[in-house]
């Protein structure tokens, strides 16, 4: 009995230090002189938004990928125009970051995620 309680720990242990979660951090950067508001970003299976990015500022964000499809972002100017983004597709258990930077008018992706 002596030697069934460590082994359990050590198992325990064991699995516990090979257990993790694969996510995508998704990095929004407003690179404009004015702020962004309503920003959505959509993702396979689930959505987050941010209220407002003021100039300069970073919004990050960790997403589990549970399906496969694009990371598509919506947001409002400061004149109060709409602008839509298809980004770069994702993959289910991809690992990695996205950094998007935004503009007044527009959004771009770098993508550096990998696939498990």
């Amino acid at each position: 009995m002596k030697t069934v309680l460590p082994r359990i720990l050590i198992f325990t242990f064991l699995v516990l230090v090979g257990c993790r979660s694969r996510v995508v951090n998704v990095k929004l950067i407003n690179t404009s002189q004015k702020p962004i508001s309503i920003i959505v970003v959509d993702y396979p299976t689930a959505t987050f938004g941010v209220d407002k990015l003021e100039p300069g500022a970073t919004y990050q964000y960790p997403i589990k990928l549970l399906g496969t499809g694009p990371l598509n972002i919506q947001f409002t100017d400061a004149d109060g125009h709409n602008h839509t983004y298809a980004g770069p597709a994702l993959y289910k258990n991809d690992e990695g970051s996205v950094t998007v930077q935004l503009t007044q008018s527009a959004a771009s992706a770098q993508s550096n995620v990998s696939q498990q």
